[in-house]
């Protein structure tokens, strides 16, 4: 594989802040060149390929030393970008990270671009779309499912299923092609239509059971929207502190104390929970407390799953009721807390599946856990050993069009079209899928989805 010619870009590949290392990172045809002014150690020229040097980090123009560094030697191609790089493990201070990432572009380097790296990996050959936006996606992750699954992407799980796809619907056009240009055979036509019907067919049940997978995959990869709602102190604050095992939360005996929407992460069996815990929903006078309750109404319009908490020490009251008649159309979960004091809820105009708890003893919590698996995965679990998920929207919006495609040629053997005008929307397909490895991606969405990667990336 023939890498292109690109300048040689830097950037620092570590988050800034103190910390025990900070990472200057170098690729392009210059980079031991321009690593070695600055450098004071062993001659790079010389050095063996993967290996770390100690030396220090020198000023050309003043010889001042700037730090100790350990500095990583990769040359091209077996490297991340299939480019030379230069990797210089220096001490984590912003100060000196700086410092040593203007020497480089001072003496020849450019600034990296957002997501720069990962681009010449894609241009290069070293990866496809598919496998850069695991890359991403590995970043974010918040769970270790969510990590594993995009492991799988980068590894090219994805990559492989759309290629051997592709290669499948190329095979099929051919073999048409063959039949349309060699009618030796009277049957011909009746052959070739029913090639092309069962290999649609084939087509469609493999890209309809991957579209399947989105559902989850969309779950892995952002997590499901929970609001906790409830009228004010029933205990939606401490619920929230105690499933995110920390006090995030205010929690006091005052109605109102919550005045804004807080949001926070929590791993439930692998799953990410984006919780929001609301203020609570009741008629007030107190204009910033308005102003809470209004975006607590937005955000259960907007949630996947709704936590409904109750007070069971209570008898219920009208926001009651009306909190239990406009979640009764989401996915809900009624949670009846402070079950430790005595019961006074009418559980006679409650639904049956309420799940009784006491946050204060932590009762209970789990059963919360259990239920949310029942809602959304049917008790099967998140993850399937070596499945392959859709996660990405825009992967799955190139899969809902390739389907389109895949209707249209259906449609057209229905209706007996002539099998070459049927090529024309298999092609289709087999273009639309490309778009998603990108091998037929336009050059403006490349631009734009690697201009959405962290600059060292």
């Amino acid at each position: 594989m023939i890498t292109r010619e690109f300048d040689t870009i830097a950037a620092i590949s570590t988050p800034l802040g103190e910390g025990a290392i900070g990472i200057v990172r170098l690729s392009g045809t210059d980079s031991f060149a321009i690593a070695q002014k600055i450098f004071k150690g062993k001659n790079l020229s010389e050095v063996e390929s993967h290996t770390l040097n100690y030396g220090h980090i020198v000023d050309p123009q003043n010889q001042e030393i700037l730090d100790e560094v350990m500095l990583g030697a990769m040359r091209s191609p077996k490297t991340f970008t299939r480019e030379d790089i230069i990797e210089i493990n220096t001490h984590g201070g912003i100060a000196v990270t700086n410092e040593i990432l203007q020497l480089a572009i001072r003496e020849g380097a450019r600034m990296a671009e957002p997501g720069e790296f990962t681009k010449r990996a894609f241009l290069n050959g070293r990866v496809d779309l598919t496998q850069a936006e695991a890359v991403m996606d590995i970043i974010r992750a918040k769970t270790d499912k969510a990590m594993n699954n995009a492991v799988k992407q980068l590894d090219g799980s994805l990559s492989n299923l759309i290629n051997n796809t592709r290669q499948e619907i190329l095979n099929t056009l051919a073999q048409v092609e063959v039949n349309i240009d060699y009618p030796e055979y009277d049957d011909v036509e009746e052959m070739t239509t029913q090639l092309m019907r069962e290999k649609t067919a084939e087509f469609e049940a493999l890209l309809s059971s991957l579209l399947d997978t989105a559902r989850r995959g969309k779950i892995l990869r952002e997590g499901i929207s929970t609001a906790i709602i409830g009228r004010p102190n029933v205990g939606k604050s401490s619920l929230l502190n105690n499933l995110l095992r920390e006090d995030k939360a205010i929690v006091t005996d005052i109605e109102g104390t919550t005045r804004d929407v807080i949001e926070e992460y929590v791993n439930i069996k692998g799953v990410p929970l984006k919780l929001i815990d609301t203020a609570g929903i009741r008629e007030t006078d107190d204009l910033v407390e308005q102003i809470g309750v209004e975006r607590s109404k937005k955000a259960l319009q907007e949630a996947d799953l709704v936590l409904l908490v109750l007070n069971a020490s209570e008898p219920l009251t009208d926001q009651d009721r009306q909190l239990l008649e406009i979640s009764q159309d989401s996915n809900r979960i009624v949670l009846l807390n402070k079950t430790d004091l005595e019961e006074k809820i009418e559980l006679d105009q409650l639904p049956t599946d309420v799940i009784k708890i006491s946050v204060l003893h932590n009762q209970n919590i789990n059963k919360i856990e259990e239920r949310i698996n029942q809602l959304f995965f049917d008790n099967a679990g998140i993850v399937e050993q070596d499945a392959t998920y859709l996660s990405n929207a825009r992967h799955i919006s190139l899969i809902e069009k390739a389907l389109e495609s895949l209707q249209a040629v259906k449609q057209g053997l229905e209706m007996g079209m002539p099998v070459d005008l049927l090529q024309v929307d298999m092609t289709r397909t087999w273009e639309i899928l490309g778009e998603i490895t990108g091998d037929a991606a336009p050059d403006e969405l490349i631009t734009q989805l690697f201009s959405q990667f962290c600059l060292g990336k």
